[in-house]
């Protein structure tokens, strides 16, 4: 008999103030399930303190102790990572793969269109509660008018899949008019059609100076010891210690995300991760033990070696790419992070990057959300449009500083 359907995924509460909460999946395995549960985790804003990961290639154990929020919705979680699970038939015990046996119908995209007057902080606010919904932005073009209106075109997904819904839609809109107030002028959702799809496609065009600005940073293999030196990051690969499997040892800082952007580096190389642990010490250290397998040997060939390494040494200091660049006589916010192989943007971008500007008091004037190749992989970029406004503006230096520490967790 297979467990029960409510035992895939047990959450513990901590027993005293202060301790993490345990969460406990158990439940088929799949190539890249840790990093769809990290992906999760980081959407509900848990920090990860430790983690355990055990598993025979047909069914894994995977342990987290993570730190929430006040606001943190447990019950939430725990379906969403239910859901995230294979599915397995608990009267015969024969696991099968969802994604593999039936095919997945892509969600629907939807038309989120509000037109409101403008305020600082608005478009933080509005993020915030679409996150709050479960709708997840897939793009958006922001635009404010010489009166001080702002047209806002948010492209959604609906986590629930319920936003065909009336009721759903009303809950929508008047949570944002609760968050908007007077202020919402109009508020419409809709399906978006293939017409209406294509307008939510970003420039062809990225600013030559800025992407070389962003991406100049390449881990030449001269470059890569003094590198690891000079930011404290170590990545270890040793086949002597596993007759079956490759151990790769990490240590480096903390940062948001962390164990999120290493385990979907081993999903895109098809790296299958057989025993892990992670922990976090005190001084914000992390390291972090896997003993992984590529198509169920060792990783013995040096090329894959070291560029599986390479990619983990870039995501561990750059995860997300951050730069402030002159637009003519403006400022524009540039923002990169890699898609996964399988479509997946990381979750929150928008949201840190319009809680970071909130926060400096800076105003957004127009705002556009793009998905562009970039040398041989797929970046979602955002392209931010600063209003500075007739007060003393924010220096650039002080923008970039401020949004990669609201991105990277250290604030």
């Amino acid at each position: 008999m297979g467990i029960p359907y409510d035992d895939l995924v047990l959450i513990t509460p901590p027993e005293k103030e202060g301790d993490p909460s345990v969460i406990t999946v158990n439940c088929p395995d799949k190539t890249g399930l840790g990093c769809d549960l990290c992906r999760l985790l980081l959407f509900f804003g848990l920090n990860i303190v430790k983690g355990d990961v055990t598993t025979d290639g047909k069914w894994c154990y995977i342990v987290f102790w993570v730190v929430g929020k006040p606001t943190t919705r447990w019950d939430l979680l725990k379906r969403r990572l239910v859901g995230a699970c294979p599915s397995c038939n608990s009267a015969s015990a024969i696991y099968y793969y969802r994604s593999e046996l039936q095919q997945q119908k892509p969600p629907d995209v939807f038309l989120l269109k509000f037109c409101c007057f403008d305020r600082r902080g608005l478009l933080h606010d509005v993020t915030e509660v679409l996150c709050e919904l479960e709708l997840i932005i897939r793009k958006v073009k922001v635009s404010t008018t010489p009166d001080g209106r702002v047209m806002d075109l948010f492209f959604i997904t609906d986590t629930r899949e319920l936003l065909h819904t009336k009721k759903r839609k009303e809950d929508t809109h008047d949570r944002l008019r609760g968050v908007l107030g007077d202020a919402m002028i109009s508020c419409e959702i809709e399906l978006a059609g293939p017409e209406i799809a294509t307008c939510s496609h970003g420039s062809s065009f990225l600013p030559v100076a800025a992407m070389e600005e962003m991406f100049r940073l390449e881990l030449t293999e001269e470059f890569q010891s003094g590198f690891a030196i000079a930011n404290n990051v170590s990545v270890m690969m040793d086949n002597t210690l596993s007759p079956s499997h490759t151990l790769m040892q990490i240590n480096c800082q903390d940062h948001k995300g962390l164990l999120y952007d290493i385990m979907r580096t081993s999903k895109d190389y098809n790296i299958q991760t057989s025993y892990g642990r992670f922990s976090l010490n005190e001084r914000g250290q992390c390291e972090v033990d896997l003993f992984m397998q590529s198509d169920g040997k060792k990783i013995a060939d040096p090329s894959k070696q070291n560029a599986l390494r390479s990619c983990l040494l870039m995501e561990l200091f750059r995860p997300l790419r951050v730069a402030v660049v002159s637009r003519g006589p403006d400022t524009e916010l540039l923002v990169a992070n890699p898609v996964e192989l399988c479509g997946k943007g990381r979750p929150l971008v928008f949201h840190d990057i319009t809680l970071a500007l909130k926060m400096l008091n800076t105003c957004i004037f127009s705002a556009e959300i793009g998905r562009h190749v970039i040398g041989d992989r797929e970046w979602e970029v955002y392209r931010i449009l600063l209003d500075e406004g007739d007060g003393p503006s924010v220096p650039r230096k002080k923008i970039e500083e401020e949004v990669t520490k609201m991105l990277m967790g250290w604030k």
